[in-house]
């Protein structure tokens, strides 16, 4: 709720001064946040924001006034050190005669005590500059700055991108690792020069799995690093088959009595290896519960965050830490920085109160400068004269032996500058060869600075590529640092590997184990698994309530567990192998045969249907009813293609398709010859005396049949794959060990409506043929007819018990044999004799051969 009305209400006060445009022409600042920091004018001012404090005091908020600016606590001379590089670094380009020409920069730092709430109003007060009033045409154009290299956080970082973004104002982080910004749609103006956490979980997945480590602690911090880094972790290290024992979140504010149930969790659980996404600062505060509780005995595994850390290498904490391993950034020998910094002086103009906090707290004393200078509150009494000597002390502010993040906050300002210097178009030369001054467009305007920042591509002075990918991201590399004490007793962050993400998968870590000491100063990898592993002739069997890391051993002569559906006991019943999965494919001989046998009816059908088109003048055609000839034999043809879908591994689609387009098809084909048939009858009928009978026979009501016939057919279709479709079935009750893929009815009954319907149409047309046996030879198509029904019947009814005593794939070719077996059926007795006499015997292909022996019958 804090984090939200800040960001509300802070929002509102950027947009303060274009709230009145239309009634007055000044902007004005609603509010003047004190927060401390550095200053230095310049030609462009680069805006920095760090966590020189990492504590905030206790703040008692009643909601009814304007929250204070919250005080900090705790000195970080570390974060000190990463404003001294910013200011180095701007100090260092402002000496280069070949970068930014003729332009200075300036600083503005502000210490943002490592939360939202200071985060946000020290960005805002970056972006609006120091004026209190402003001319309407110089509003939020003058003074704000037009970039800003911070912070350290993720949780800050994200409400200060998300906040200034829409304006355009370029962010670049050198700490800020949490993968949700990596989204350019959320955080549009977003870059880093630190890798995002995406590929540090990686890597951390790669080191826990490298060392067999499958039972792990995770804690984290109570914000958006924590939170994603440890869900990022859980997902991928799940896949790999490693478990979480428990999950822990270190609390923003402090709390002793969830600090006490962290440690008590750790000393509970039987996982040796933790996984820490923390800050330094969050984290201190559990170690010091740690030590308390003496938990000596645990493998720490550090996320860069703290892996570098000075507030914890520290001989107090060395008996919980030692051995800790953890992943770094690539770091760099910064030339020059640490004499740059023994020459850190106090000051007494307010512009510098930032480095008077740093003094008093390296020296426990208090500044006394005369004349306009504001003290800070301090509880210390001893005066400081200001000439107190750097050299004397030991902290981690000199120690520039591992400079990684100041490395990345001395990459960030060189890419500004060098952004800068392509906006200003300092790349001209005059005709002498020497750089000119760069173009003045001032004032800059912050999203041209993006434009420009986002495609820099500089090599720097330590040989490194410095650029931004299309998610502002840079190259994820990082070295593998282990904590160990040398033999003077001196805690050391040693190099044992590195994770390169761009190197080929499989290669990106490389790790020298026989340079790593482990926790209390072993050189044995720690064992951390929840259970071990089975020995031969025992299984696992999962213990209730826990992960599946956590197994008991049973042996198998005890109980025998059940196969899974898709899996079979081998020979020896001992383990469980995989199914042979079976079924009619194109590639078995059954299922190449049943294919040719098919393709090769359907061209025979077409052939005679081109036959009949190309003699459809001649009398036999015309005498056997051109149209229905035409039409039964596109029903074949589809009788024979439809047999092609019971071939081939069942689906959703073959399995609706396969019944349906055979019943439908088939009802088609057996309508045209019952149509065939009523006009045989019909018209021996008209031949008789006084009879009218073809009237009743015509084009029209053979149509009206066929279509009645098939529409029934279709109806029963249509509501069977509506209510109760067939579907892809795995048989796995067959006793050969195999799984038999075929196609479930659905519905049985459907299943049996569609073929008695076939079966009852088939009778009829089987009478009617019956009937019309004994008709002049002329008229003999129904003794065809007549045959081929009787063909048709003995294929199925021979078919019921061969397709119930088929075993597996055997089956469907039984019914795909008896569909092809009926339509050649149809097909040789229908139309082959007609075929003969028209290619064979075309003399009798007449009028008067077909006419004959009905005009002998009626003259009886």
């Amino acid at each position: 709720a804090f984090y939200f009305y800040f960001h509300f209400s802070l929002t509102l006060l950027l947009l303060a001064g274009s709230a009145g445009f239309q009634t007055s022409t000044i902007c004005k600042l609603l509010g003047i946040f004190d927060l401390p920091g550095l200053e230095s004018d310049g030609d462009i001012v680069i805006g920095g924001l760090f966590p020189v404090h990492f504590k905030e005091s206790e703040t008692n908020l009643s909601f009814d006034i304007r929250p204070t600016t919250t005080k900090c606590e705790s000195f970080d001379f570390r974060a000190f050190r990463w404003v001294q590089t910013m200011i180095f670094a701007i100090e260092e380009i402002n000496k280069n005669p070949t970068l930014l020409p003729g332009v200075t920069l300036g600083y503005k730092i502000i210490d943002t005590c490592d939360n939202i709430h200071n985060g946000l109003q020290g960005a805002l007060k970056l972006v609006n500059g120091k004026d209190e009033t402003s001319s309407l045409n110089h509003c939020n154009a003058s003074n704000a700055v037009p970039a800003i290299i911070g912070l350290a956080s993720s949780s800050p970082t994200r409400a200060i991108a998300h906040t200034i973004g829409p304006f355009g104002i370029p962010v670049v982080s050198y700490f800020a690792t949490c993968a949700c910004l990596t989204d350019k749609k959320e955080f549009p103006t977003f870059l880093r020069t630190v890798p995002s956490d995406l590929f540090q979980v990686r890597a951390l997945v790669q080191l826990i799995t490298h060392f067999g480590w499958t039972w792990v602690g995770a804690i984290a911090t109570d914000d958006d690093y924590g939170h994603y880094g440890i869900q990022s972790f859980a997902d991928q290290a799940k896949e790999k088959g490693v478990c979480l024992s428990y999950y822990e979140t270190i609390p923003n504010i402090y709390s002793e009595a969830k600090l006490r149930q962290i440690a008590t969790t750790i000393k509970k659980s039987t996982a040796k290896v933790i996984i820490v996404f923390a800050s330094e600062g969050k984290f201190y505060e559990l170690l010091k519960e740690v030590l308390r509780e003496n938990i000596t005995d645990r493998q720490w595994i550090a996320s860069e965050a703290w892996v570098t850390a000075a507030l914890l290498t520290t001989d107090e904490f060395y008996t919980i830490l030692g051995g800790t391993i953890g992943f770094a950034f690539r770091g760099a020998q910064i030339s020059g920085l640490l004499e740059f910094l023994q020459r850190v002086k106090p000051s007494p103009h307010q512009k510098h109160v930032l480095t008077n906090m740093f003094w008093e707290e390296m020296f426990n004393c208090r500044l006394n400068f005369s004349g306009e200078y504001i003290a800070h509150e301090t509880t210390k009494t001893r005066i400081c004269t200001g000439s107190e000597n750097l050299l004397e002390t030991k902290s981690i502010f000199l120690d520039v032996s591992q400079l990684r993040v100041s490395y990345n906050v001395y990459k960030a300002v060189y890419a500004i500058a060098h952004g800068l210097h392509k906006l200003l178009e300092c790349d001209n030369e005059d005709n002498l060869g020497q750089n000119i001054s760069c173009k003045s467009v001032f004032p800059l305007r912050p999203w041209q600075v993006l434009s420009h920042l986002k495609t820099v591509n500089f090599t720097n002075q330590f040989g490194e590529k410095v650029y931004f990918d299309q998610n502002g991201e840079p190259v994820p590399l990082y070295d593998i640092i282990n904590w160990q004490k040398d033999f003077s007793g001196a805690i050391k962050l040693v190099k044992v590997g590195s994770f390169d993400a761009s190197a080929l998968s499989g290669e990106e870590t490389v790790i020298n184990e026989e340079k790593i000491i482990w926790s209390r100063g072993q050189s044995q990898v720690p064992y951390s698994k929840c259970s071990q592993s089975c020995p031969p002739g025992t299984r696992k069997a999962t213990q209730n309530g826990e992960p599946t890391c956590c197994f008991d051993c049973v042996s198998y002569s005890l109980e025998c567990t059940k196969c899974a559906p898709d899996f079979w006991s081998d020979e020896n019943r001992t383990k469980c192998v995989a199914r042979d999965v079976e079924y009619l494919s194109f590639q078995d001989t059954m299922g190449v045969t049943l294919t040719v046998a098919a393709i090769l009816g359907a061209f025979l059908t077409l052939t005679v249907m081109a036959i009949f088109f190309y003699f459809r003048s001649t009398p036999l055609v015309k005498a056997n009813n051109s149209e229905l000839s035409f039409l039964l034999l596109g029903s074949l043809e589809l009788c024979f293609l439809c047999s092609l879908t019971f071939i081939g591994e069942p689906s959703l689609w073959s399995c609706m398709t396969r019944h349906t387009a055979f019943g439908i098809s088939f009802v088609l084909c057996i309508s045209c010859i019952l149509a065939k048939s009523i006009v045989v009858l019909g018209a021996f009928k008209s031949t008789l005396p006084a009879s009218n009978a073809m009237k009743w026979f015509g084009p029209l009501q053979q149509r009206a049949i066929i279509i009645i016939c098939t529409l029934l057919q279709a109806f029963l279709c249509i509501t069977w794959l509506t209510l109760s479709p067939p579907f892809p079935f795995r048989n796995t009750n067959n006793q050969g060990g195999k799984i038999i893929l075929q196609c479930n009815a659905g519905s049985v009954l459907a299943f049996y409506l569609v073929l008695g319907y076939i079966g009852l149409i088939s009778c009829v047309c089987f009478i009617l043929a019956f009937l019309g046996r004994k008709l002049p030879n002329n008229f003999n198509e129904a003794k065809l007819i007549t045959f081929s029904m009787l063909i048709f019947f003995a294929v199925w009814i021979a078919f019921i018990p061969a397709y119930e005593s088929s075993p597996g794939k055997y089956t469907v070719a039984v019914e795909v044999f008896a569909i092809l077996s009926s339509s050649f059926g149809l097909l040789l007795c229908i139309f082959i004799p007609k075929c003969y006499i028209i290619l064979l015997h075309p003399e009798k292909n007449t009028k008067k051969g077909l006419i004959g022996k009905a005009v002998s019958l009626k003259k009886h």
